[in-house]
Order: structure tokens, then C-alpha cells, then sequence
């Protein structure tokens, strides 16, 4: 469960960020922080496909803000949305930000109930989506009566009120060419955030197969769904299918993470779809 960070971890996560003092309370340095999280912490299921190959029944990794900063700074292991942006709120928060926790949707349908956890930062009247998912190199500026956009040609996106919420347009790896998420509400406890990453647990495109991304320079690269991907500068993008080696090589190489976190690290197998879905109905699936 979410607790104040200790003194010292909030430290030791500041220096390996890069951070030799204490960012400002401002807007310059709440962009520093994003941008530096974005180049350092990735967005990966490395451990919950660990956690849910052995069917570990003990709460998800993510859970405890200081069991994620632990893991980081041991391995360089991120998490998925609940699990980052849970640890990403505490931090900022004990830095003395006015950050609080946020509840969205990915659309990957029409009807489909909030999935995704993200953050918000307050200064005065205006409030900024700094999101651990996304990783989009600088706060985005959420204004009800027009649009506004991060501007960068691999991790560019822009935002949008459109009946009564905000819709953000953004480039996730397994769907470069757009992919939406609505903004339900800025007011999330961390027990809605343990209730909702609890509730992945049955199924989740993340429990089966390799998910992660991280900007390095000014591109984005990862693993998306067995495919090796980089949102390059120009906006192109590269798809190249992965090997046991390609994958070992991008997570100790590029990604940085430990030895032996990527030895534990199972195998992909085939995601399953949704239960109550109608291709989990035609194979006879509840």
C-alpha cells in the first residue's frame, strides 16, 4: 500500500535521476523531473510477468511505492500504469508538488471500463498530466476550452475536451499511427489505484507478453507485442521482430536493466483474449 516515501529513498532516487539538488516547485522543474523520469524509469511489465508466470498471490509489484523505487534502483525496472504512476505521485508529492492521482481509458473499445492510471500536477488554475505510461518529455498543459500539444516528432501527442472529457490522441508502440485515452476524473485514492491494478490480475495485455518503452535521445524504442520498435526523431518508425538475443541485448544494452531481473524474465506467451469478449465466446472461453 501507498506510504510517505522515506527521506532518504526520495534522495537516492533524485541522484539516480540526475538530480544533484532539489528541483524548484515550478513548472521548469516539475518538467525537469518528467523529462528525466521519461529517459530513466521505463514503462515495462518486466515484473508482473514475472509476478503472474509464478502466481505469486502477494499485491502486484507497483503496489508499494517503495518496493518500486527499490526495484528501480536495484534492477531498472519500471512498471505498467497503475504500478508507475502510483510511485510517480508519492514522489512528486514528497518533493512538495500538489500531485494527486487520476483514473483514464485507454480505448481499445467503445464500451470498455477505466483501465489506466496516470498523474496530475497542480500549480494555481492550471493543471498538467504528467503520465508514467505515455512518456511524452514534458507536462501537458489540460485547458477545457482548446487544445494543446506536446510538439516532438516521436513522442508527440495533443489533447482535446470532447463531451464533458478530456481525449488525449498519443502514439503507443503496438499502434503508432494514434490511439486514444479519455481522462475520467483527477481525484483517484490509492485505494481506487490498489482496487483497479488488482483487478488486471485475471487478464490484462500486459500479463503475457513483453511490454516497455523508454526515450533515449530523441527517440522512443521498446518491445511491443514480439516486435522490436523505435519512434525515430523524424517521425518514422522501425519494426523489426525480436529474438531471444535481440530482447535479452535491448533490455541489458539499451534499457539498462540487471542481469538478474531479465534472467527471471519468462518467455512471452500468446495473449488471451478478454473474457466476455466476443473472440473469448467463440473459442468457448468465459
Amino acid at each position: 500500500m501507498s506510504g510517505p516515501l522515506p527521506e532518504s529513498l526520495v534522495e537516492r532516487v533524485l541522484e539516480q535521476l540526475g538530480f544533484t539538488t532539489r528541483p524548484d516547485l515550478t513548472l521548469a522543474g516539475l518538467t525537469a523531473l518528467y523529462d528525466a523520469w521519461g529517459r530513466h524509469v521505463p514503462f515495462d511489465n518486466v515484473r508482473k510477468m514475472i509476478h503472474m508466470r509464478a502466481a505469486n498471490p502477494a499485491p502486484l509489484p507497483g503496489s508499494d511505492p517503495v518496493d518500486y523505487f527499490l526495484a528501480w534502483l536495484a534492477h531498472g525496472t519500471g512498471g505498467t500504469c497503475w504500478a508507475g504512476a502510483g510511485p510517480l505521485q508519492t514522489f512528486l508529492a514528497a518533493l512538495g508538488f500538489d500531485a494527486v492521482r487520476g483514473i483514464g481509458t485507454m480505448m481499445a473499445a467503445p464500451d470498455i471500463p477505466p483501465n489506466h492510471g496516470t498523474v496530475t500536477v497542480v500549480f494555481g488554475n492550471d493543471r498538467y498530466l504528467v503520465d508514467s505510461a505515455m512518456l511524452y518529455g514534458e507536462p501537458l498543459l489540460l485547458v477545457p476550452d482548446r487544445e494543446t500539444a506536446v510538439v516532438h516528432p516521436a513522442w508527440g501527442l495533443k489533447v482535446a475536451m470532447r463531451d464533458g472529457r478530456y481525449h488525449i490522441a498519443w502514439r503507443p508502440l503496438h499502434k503508432t499511427d494514434g490511439f486514444e485515452c479519455r481522462l475520467e476524473r483527477f481525484d483517484a485514492t490509492d485505494a481506487d489505484f490498489q482496487e483497479l491494478h488488482e483487478r488486471t490480475r485475471p487478464w490484462s495485455p500486459f500479463n503475457h507478453e513483453l511490454t516497455l518503452r523508454l526515450n533515449i535521445g530523441d527517440e522512443v524504442v521498446g518491445i511491443a507485442f514480439g516486435q522490436l520498435i523505435t519512434l525515430h526523431a523524424d517521425g518514422s518508425v522501425t519494426r523489426v521482430p525480436t529474438t531471444p538475443e535481440s530482447r535479452r541485448s535491448l533490455l541489458l544494452e539499451t534499457i539498462g536493466l540487471s542481469e538478474e531481473i531479465v534472467s527471471l524474465l519468462p518467455d512471452d506467451e500468446p495473449t488471451p483474449p478478454p473474457p466476455g469478449s466476443r473472440t473469448a465466446m467463440a473459442q468457448g472461453q468465459a
